[in-house]
């Protein structure tokens, strides 16, 4: 069975503004000030740690390993709170799932977000139920870019990787198709820090109303597909 497997934040869910607040928190608590959401820029497909980092960074403040786990830990549980106060899923996304469905497609989701709130995310959004898998960062032994998810999420959605195809918005998401030997249409609305054209992706979407004829283009349109 093919299977189109979905990158979650940048690709799916527009996350930032929730992850940005988390941040925030974080560093009121700290007795620091607050970052603005477009200080982030791409990092916010790369986890807290990495942001925190740069938040601390920006301010001028040295921050050691451990009190950036730390931390980490209490961005997590404020992004937990409040995990999907102002993201919404970015224009489209609905509709293209209940077609890529209805044409035969099974559909997964490959995030590096942790598995309970990548759940949890997509549960509070109504956006769960057309998936037949969930794969997160911490599901298996490896993340992305390493190929491990992405034949995973494949596998358990009940898909072949040979008729399968990765949806994605950064380097990371492309580098792991590469690296299962699978297609991959990247979106130009996401979170990376190099415009995704040039980084060499399959076919390139500007929305999800283009998702349909792009899979037809690189030849990865089920047989119920017109």
């Amino acid at each position: 069975m093919p299977a189109l497997v979905f990158d979650l934040d940048g690709t799916l869910v527009d996350t930032r503004p929730d992850l940005a607040a988390a941040i925030n928190t974080v560093l009121r608590a700290e007795g620091h000030g607050e970052v603005a959401v477009e200080s982030l820029g791409h990092l916010y497909g790369h986890g807290g740690r990495a942001m925190l980092r740069k938040a601390f960074a920006d301010q001028g403040a040295a921050v050691s390993d451990d009190e950036i786990e730390r931390m980490n830990a209490a961005f997590v549980e404020a992004y937990r709170a409040d995990i999907a106060r102002l993201s919404r899923p970015f224009p489209g996304v609905r509709e293209a799932l209940a077609s890529a469905a209805d044409l035969g497609w099974k559909l997964a989701v490959c995030t590096n977000k942790r598995e309970d709130l990548a759940l949890e995310l997509l549960e509070t959004l109504d956006l769960l139920a057309p998936f037949a898998a969930i794969v997160g960062g911490n599901t298996f032994a490896r993340a992305k870019p390493d190929a491990m998810p992405l034949l995973g999420a494949i596998e358990r959605a009940g898909g072949d990787r040979l008729h399968s195809v990765m949806i994605g918005d950064s380097q990371t998401d492309i580098d792991a198709a590469r690296a299962a030997g699978v297609p991959v249409v990247a979106v130009t609305f996401g979170y990376t820090a190099v415009p995704v054209r040039e980084l060499g992706p399959d076919a390139v979407i500007d929305t999800f109303d283009a998702l349909a004829s792009a899979l037809e283009r690189i030849g990865r349109a089920p047989a119920g597909a017109s």
